[in-house]
């Protein structure tokens, strides 16, 4: 029978000892990738807390208040008391049409896309009917009726918005008057008609700042909205897409319809029974920095480059009888660390794919210089060159891929560990003497 290299197994222990070192490191770049795209959503915050903050146009509603009284019985007999709730109604018809004027707003290093958008609001109400409701009409205050228009950062509103109502124009006032379906936005006045009889037509002009995205809710029982904007990469999102749209590098062009019937609440209710937050759709114009969600999947594979670059070390001492020192281990290996930190350091000026190839390209020749010099034979250097090219290319690829990437992963795994098996098949382990002493080599 024969006996084991304890030799064998402290370099084997040594090499793994050091690969576990190195995957601290590795874990802390992640630290530092979370650090970092931290300290970029705090920039592109600060700059939406001055320009204005993602926009939500909500309504409009029109809000009836009317009295309803509590009967309460006490020792000096019945009391009526009075309490004041709310009738809200939407209306039958909506459209919106709008442009959207994308500007650049820079915080250090970090880049932030605001916009300026211009909206006409045009719809219809129906004439109210309170009775289908549960309230009577001589209950209501309709001379105390108002239409609101839910808008969630007043800030960006920039010019004064006036409410055009059958023939009246009115000026809207800042804040809303009831929560229960709108928590901020505008108000103005409007004049209802007690008969029940007629229909009512309204329009406005609404100038809005905001920052990343711009949504809306269809109140309408029939709601159009139709958007264009020179923004080239719109992210449609929310409860509804939109029923066409052309993109080109020009800009969009997006048209939604929605029905009452595609929602979760009626055209009228009262206080607060129903919201409008399950319907809202609308148009992300964030810009598509990716840099640091590439760079976390980069340093997945940190261990696979470790592991397999000390595997082909091993193998050179084993297969050429050339004496890699374990200090050698550790600084290639924290070569191939520092590659995460400049790539990352590096994306955050230049495009992904440009940073990760001066990134790999760099640690590359610093690994073939570096090896070069204790190995001293070309041929060995270029292995590892060749190795590690393929390594970088192999991740390069998979943070590239989005649904095949862990197929493509799994695979290329499989087939390098097939090739580790292959070139170890005839190794006699019982054999082999890593004695520098009695196994010189070129490398000594």
């Amino acid at each position: 029978m024969q006996k084991s290299n304890p030799q064998l197994y402290i370099k084997l222990a040594a090499i793994f000892i050091i690969g576990l070192l190195l995957m601290v490191p590795a874990t802390l770049i992640h630290q530092l990738i979370n650090e970092r795209e931290s300290t970029r959503q705090q920039a592109i915050g600060e700059i939406n807390q001055i320009w204005g903050r993602a926009q939500t146009l909500e309504g409009p509603v029109v809000t009836i208040p009317y009295t309803r009284y509590l009967v309460q019985y006490a020792d000096e007999g019945e009391k009526r008391a009075p309490i004041v709730e709310h009738a809200h109604l939407l209306p039958t018809h909506l459209k919106i049409t709008g442009d959207i004027r994308p500007e650049f707003r820079y915080r250090g290093i970090y880049e932030v896309v605001v916009y300026q958008a211009h909206l006409h609001i045009s719809g219809q109400f129906s004439a109210p009917d309170l009775a289908a409701l549960g309230v009577l009409p001589d209950q209501a205050d309709w001379d105390k009726a108002y239409l609101t228009v839910g808008v969630s950062d007043l800030r960006g509103i920039e010019q004064q918005v006036r409410l055009h109502w059958e023939g009246d124009t009115t000026l809207f006032n800042p804040g809303v008057r009831s929560q229960d379906v709108i928590s901020s936005g505008i108000h103005a006045p409007v004049r209802l008609r007690s008969d029940g009889q007629g229909a009512y037509t309204f329009a406005l002009e609404l100038d809005l700042k905001g920052s990343e995205s711009l949504f809306f809710t269809p109140v309408g029982q029939t709601t159009d909205v139709a958007i264009t904007s020179a923004w080239a990469n719109p992210s449609f999102t929310g409860a509804f897409l939109p029923d066409e749209r052309q993109v080109a590098d020009t800009g969009f062009v997006a048209r939604w319809n929605v029905l009452h019937l595609n929602r979760n609440y009626p055209q009228g209710w009262i206080e607060d029974q129903h919201n409008l937050q399950g319907s809202i759709f609308g148009i992300n114009l964030l810009l598509p920095v990716d840099n640091y969600q590439k760079s976390y999947r980069a340093v997945r594979y940190a261990i696979l480059f470790i592991g397999f670059t000390f595997v082909a070390f091993f193998f050179i001492e084993v297969l050429r009888k050339v004496f890699v020192h374990p200090i050698q281990y550790l600084l290639v290996g924290a070569a191939l660390v520092v590659f995460y930190v400049l790539l990352l350091s590096l994306s955050e000026y230049v495009s992904f794919n440009i940073a990760f190839a001066v990134a790999a390209g760099a640690t590359l020749a610093l690994i073939t210089g570096y090896v070069s010099a204790f190995l001293k034979s070309p041929v060995l250097t270029m292995l590892i060159a060749g190795l590690l090219l393929i390594l970088y290319t192999f991740n390069f690829v998979i943070i590239q891929l989005q649904d095949t990437a862990l197929l493509i992963g799994s695979i290329g795994v499989f087939l390098i560990l097939g090739l580790v098996m292959y070139f170890s098949r005839k190794i006699d382990w019982y054999a082999i003497s890593l004695n520098r002493d009695q196994d010189p080599s070129p490398g000594a």
